[in-house]
């Protein structure tokens, strides 16, 4: 019995620091591309944008109406944790409601729906004013 509950009580101990380690992870990474390396989500490797007319230090999103149709935000789960250089702001979907999202280096970060693939760079430089996120 004394064997059964220490395995038990070692695969909380594990599921937990699993768990733990999941929430704190960033939630976007660096991926090659055809301009170099850029930052993509974590779930499905897709390029994460700046808009310019948000400025650094953004408490929330500027990228509204039509903008956040072509431009979806990269929503924040409801328990997620600001840290180091990511920060969380809002941002109004396109239904209206506030939500939050993920910014990174205090720019809010944005999918392009013309890109189809992880890797696609399409959005880079559209209107002068959307940008990727290259490693520097």
């Amino acid at each position: 019995m004394k064997r059964m509950t220490l395995g038990f009580a070692a695969a909380i101990f594990v599921t937990g620091a699993a768990l733990s380690g999941a929430l704190a992870a960033e939630p976007a990474k660096y991926m090659d591309s055809t301009l170099g390396k850029v930052l993509v989500d974590n779930d499905k490797s897709m390029t994460l944008y700046t808009y310019k007319p948000d400025g650094v230090g953004a408490t929330k999103s500027t990228c509204v109406d039509k903008c956040i149709v072509n431009w979806p935000p990269f929503v924040a789960a409801a328990d997620a944790k600001a840290e180091d250089d990511w920060t969380i702001v809002d941002v109004v979907d396109k239904d209206g409601n506030t939500v939050k999202m993920w910014a990174y280096d205090g720019k809010p970060l944005y999918w392009f729906v013309k890109d189809t693939k992880p890797g696609d760079v399409t959005g880079e430089g559209v209107g002068e004013v959307w940008y990727v996120v290259k490693e520097d």
